[in-house]
C-alpha cells in the first residue's frame, strides 16, 4: 500500500516538472522567436512597438481623466446636496427645540415653578425696593 502512495507521488512530480519544463521551453522560444523577428524587421519593428506603446499610454491617460473628471463631479453634486440636507435639518432642530422650550416652560409654569424672565423682574423690583427701604431708612 505504501508503495502505491510513493509510486502516485512519484508519478505526480514527474508530471508537474514535465509540465513546466514544457512551459520553460515555450517561453524561451517564444522569446527567440521575437530575438529572430526584430533581428529581421530592424528598426520599424521597435518604432512600431514604441507607437502602440504611446497610443495605449495615450488611451490610458484619457481614460483617467475621464473617471475622474466624472468622480469630481458626482463629489461636487454630493456635496451639494449635502449642503442642503443640512439646511434643512438645522431648520427642523429650531423648530423642535422651539417647541421642546415652550413645553417645559408651560410645564414648569403649571407646577408654579417660576420662568427665568419672571425671577429676573421680580430681583429687579426687590433692589428697588431695597434701595427705597435704605433711603427711608436714612432720613430717621
Amino acid at each position: 500500500m505504501a508503495k502505491v502512495m510513493l509510486k502516485k507521488k512519484i508519478d505526480t512530480r514527474i508530471n508537474a516538472f514535465s509540465d513546466v519544463k514544457s512551459y520553460a521551453r515555450g517561453i524561451w522560444l517564444a522569446g527567440l522567436g521575437a530575438y529572430a523577428k526584430v533581428g529581421s524587421e530592424g528598426s520599424e519593428y521597435f518604432k512600431e512597438l514604441v507607437k502602440t506603446g504611446q497610443d495605449v499610454e495615450n488611451k490610458s491617460k484619457k481614460v483617467v481623466s475621464e473617471q475622474l473628471d466624472a468622480a469630481n463631479s458626482q463629489l461636487d453634486y454630493v456635496k451639494s446636496n449635502l449642503s442642503s440636507v443640512k439646511g434643512k435639518v438645522d431648520v427642523q432642530l429650531d423648530k423642535v427645540e422651539r417647541a421642546f422650550d415652550s413645553r417645559v416652560a408651560s410645564v414648569l409654569n403649571r407646577i408654579g415653578i417660576a420662568a427665568k424672565h419672571d425671577v429676573e423682574t421680580l430681583s429687579a423690583k426687590l433692589d428697588e425696593l431695597t434701595a427705597l427701604l435704605e433711603r427711608v431708612a436714612r432720613k430717621h
